[in-house]
């Protein structure tokens, strides 16, 4: 057993038991809230000891000692590592974040006991989704994703949450049944659905048929991601969620979709076939998703839109097709995944502190709120790209990438992330100068600049006027009571509150801290998404990490250091490397003891020389061999029919 390899189950399994026991614990909420923390706060531990530890090479376990392509292998390499630390990191910080809400909330329709097991589940469901290595693992994370996320979007079950969730839950329905019938095209074109292992074989089919499977998956990875056309349920789904809900959605569900596109596009079918495809639709989801957000009124809304609109930049890089435009990806969707959960959490701290997050509801909520308007500003910039943070570093690697590749589709993605970021600043300084610089008059008068047209007809330029005076009223009117609160004497419930409210602005404060230390860093950690975008263009170092000479298709995996008896094989070439000095490039190990099968009485060395006999083109051994009389002939893996 390696160092280290014991370490990569421990994302998913320990928020998964936790959350158990946080369901017997019921409503002792306290228990509740201190297993979640200290489980959250262990597997951000291990998530950076792991992105530490795949410097020597990706790292494979074995779940059960059933070895690849038969059981589900779990493999960290750089990408997985990246998105695993930024993942936890986030997840963590929003767990906090929760807690110190709860502390202050009293809501008697919210199910506190029920929001930590699932907030623990849904953290385990991504962990799986980053760290498995077979397509049909990776469709389990995704339920287990779906089903987490269908309880916290209803969480109080009012009107518009469970609109919110139906929708939300029949999309995602939709684009798991359309990822099932992928991974069953896949499974009969190919005879496995292990990762490492279709990307030797789906090059050897009918390209009609690896055509299809790959628009399949696209299209349900799409969904997932929320790229323009399939983008619709993103905007009506996630404002309704409470604030901890909605960031952590924010941050990570997408993310979880762009993760899938990148090995779909990079490690299954590598070679740019839809490049032009992933052009318009990086187009179409930059500048829609930015057209959208400058539209709305509600906070909630427009940084939906703009969530939708940043993924295209992810979008830019794939389409690229090259190492750098990969790496900038890597390095935007970890930028974004921070950005974006630490704008909806400030959002939260906007409507605990006016109670709405209508921009046409607030006004000079600099004077009230200080912090909130310079977390909202270094945030909003920092999405827009303003140097030096980190916005500006994934962009600028964007634009050196679309000139590197020099085609015209590379010269279009670059015209339109240049329009983007404009219209984004546009979006985030009149965000701001709305909610936190004007008066309500002035709110108003802009308002009705934009809304009441001269040229409009006279009944609609009235009808506009008196609703936008409705809204007037009712905005000063809250504008005054917030006033005559702040100058109310503040009750021992209200200290309580503070206390509480400034663990929420520390956890957003730390969220934007990382974000500057990241801009700091920016040198070391675009080495490392670089280093990431190699192993995964060049896909022999994952290739050969899963699919080893040693113990390949028996069902068991090499460990010198427990009581497995491993069956020693014919070494292939092409499935065995060596880094320099002579050490494996990658650590693989089990995590469950497992007896070798028996070979009908025959000596381990006689069973690996018949095994070594029926061996297929890509050095996995046929399965059919081992199990006879439970495999048809037609089961066989690699048996060439």
């Amino acid at each position: 057993m390696t160092q280290y390899s014991w370490l990569i189950p421990v994302p998913v399994l320990l928020p998964l038991l936790a959350a158990g026991l946080a369901l017997v614990l019921g409503r002792r909420s306290i228990a509740q809230r201190v297993l979640s923390l200290i489980v959250l706060s262990t597997t951000t531990v291990v998530s950076v000891i792991l992105a530490f530890a795949v410097n020597n090479g990706p790292i494979v376990v074995d779940a059960g000692s059933w070895a690849a392509p038969i059981g589900v292998t779990l493999v960290v390499d750089r990408l997985a590592a990246t998105m695993l630390v930024v993942s936890q990191i986030v997840t963590l910080g929003v767990l906090i974040y929760s807690l110190a809400q709860s502390a202050i909330d009293d809501d008697p329709r919210a199910p506190v006991a029920v929001f930590f097991p699932t907030f623990l589940v849904l953290s385990a469901g991504v962990s799986n989704a980053f760290l498995t290595g077979d397509l049909f693992n990776l469709y389990v994370g995704f339920e287990i994703l779906l089903a987490a996320s269908f309880v916290l979007i209803t969480m109080g079950a009012t009107r518009g949450r469970v609109r919110a969730g139906s929708v939300y839950v029949v999309v995602s329905l939709f684009s798991s049944v359309l990822f099932l019938a992928g991974i069953a095209l896949t499974y009969a074109a190919t005879g496995t659905v292990n990762m490492a292992q279709l990307s030797q074989r789906l090059p050897e089919i009918d390209p009609g048929t690896s055509l299809m499977i790959q628009a399949v998956l696209f299209t349900a990875f799409g969904i997932k991601a929320a790229v323009v056309p399939l983008q619709a349920w993103l905007p009506d789904s996630y404002p309704t969620a409470p604030a901890p809900v909605t960031a952590v959605f924010a941050g990570l569900m997408t993310k979880v979709g762009v993760y899938a596109l990148i090995r779909l596009q990079v490690l299954l079918f590598p070679g740019g076939r839809m490049s032009t495809l992933l052009t318009v639709i990086g187009v179409a989801t930059m500048l829609l998703g930015i057209l959208g957000a400058i539209a709305q009124d509600d906070i909630k809304r427009l940084l939906s839109f703009t969530l939708v609109s940043h993924i295209g930049f992810m979008i830019w890089g794939l389409a690229l097709v090259n190492e750098w435009g990969l790496a900038a990806a890597i390095y935007y969707a970890a930028h974004h995944i921070l950005v974006q959960t630490t704008l909806f959490l400030i959002c939260g701290l906007i409507e605990r502190a006016t109670g709405t997050t209508s921009l046409s509801r607030l006004s000079r909520l600099y004077r009230t709120a200080p912090v909130i308007a310079v977390m909202f500003l270094v945030a909003g910039f920092n999405l827009v790209g303003i140097p030096p943070l980190t916005g500006f570093v994934g962009k600028l690697a964007l634009a050196q990438a679309s000139a590197q590749a020099g085609t015209v589709q590379a010269w279009i993605l670059l015209g339109a992330g240049i329009l983007t970021s404009f219209l984004t600043l546009y979006a985030v300084t009149k965000w701001w100068n709305l909610a936190f610089w004007q008066t309500a008059e002035d709110s108003h008068s802009a308002l009705t600049s934009v809304v009441v047209r001269p040229g409009a007809p006279e009944a609609i330029r009235q009808g506009a006027q008196r609703q936008l005076d409705r809204v007037r009223d009712v905005h000063v009117a809250v504008a005054e009571r917030s006033r005559r609160a702040s100058r109310a004497s503040r009750t021992e419930t209200e200290l309580t509150r503070s206390s509480s409210s400034r663990v929420m602005y520390a956890v957003v404060g730390v969220l934007i801290g990382i974000q500057i230390l990241m801009a700091v860093a920016s040198g070391p950690i675009w080495d490392y998404v670089t280093r990431a975008a190699s192993d995964q263009m060049a896909r022999t170092p994952y290739i050969q990490a899963v699919l080893r000479s040693d113990g390949r298709g028996i069902g068991t995996s090499a460990d010198k250091s427990g009581g497995t008896q491993s069956v020693p094989q014919t070494p292939d070439p092409a499935n065995t490397t060596k880094a320099e000095g002579g050490e494996p490039d990658a650590q693989r190990t089990h995590f469950l003891p497992v007896t070798p099968f028996p070979s009908d009485g025959a000596s381990p060395t006689e069973s690996a020389q018949s095994s070594a006999q029926e061996t297929t083109d890509d050095g996995i051994t046929n399965v059919g061999v081992l199990l006879p009389q439970f495999l048809p002939e037609q089961m066989r893996v690699g048996d060439g029919q």
